[in-house]
């Protein structure tokens, strides 16, 4: 089985981000985005989730998978690498830092927040980038 977990661990925001500061990302149409989807969860409920649960919890969402069928569509989705949060328009794009505690539920925090700057400085948590939104 695959994970997008991490441990005690910062995505930083991209280091070729457009963001001056963190941006609620638009909602385009009736439907939202998944994008839409993971600001809501994570900034709605932080550290209730890992990035697992939610990462599925919106595919599932989004393909009308039924609870009777989770566990089996669960196990079908994370037998092949599912791409982690790095790779998030929210640090890529929209200035949020997305932060996974010791029990790999994550939380996001703003990049002019005092709270991205001290998890920035804090020698105990691992610190990797967001994906670069254009390849070198």
């Amino acid at each position: 089985m695959h994970s997008t977990n991490y441990h005690d661990t910062l995505i930083e925001i991209a280091e070729d981000t457009k963001a001056l500061q963190a941006q609620t990302p638009p909602q385009k149409g009736d439907k939202k985005t998944v994008t839409n989807m993971q600001f809501e969860m994570m900034a709605e409920f932080p550290y209730r989730y890992t990035s697992d649960e939610l990462i599925f919890g919106i595919f599932a969402e989004r393909n009308g998978i039924s609870n009777s069928q989770r566990e089996k569509a669960h196990h079908e989705f994370f037998s092949k690498g599912q791409a982690c949060l790095r790779t998030s328009p929210l640090a890529k794009t929209y200035g949020w830092g997305i932060h996974h505690n010791a029990e790999s539920k994550v939380a996001l925090y703003a990049m002019e927040s005092e709270e991205y700057q001290r998890l920035l400085q804090d020698s105990s948590v691992q610190k990797v980038k967001a994906m670069r939104s254009k390849r070198k």
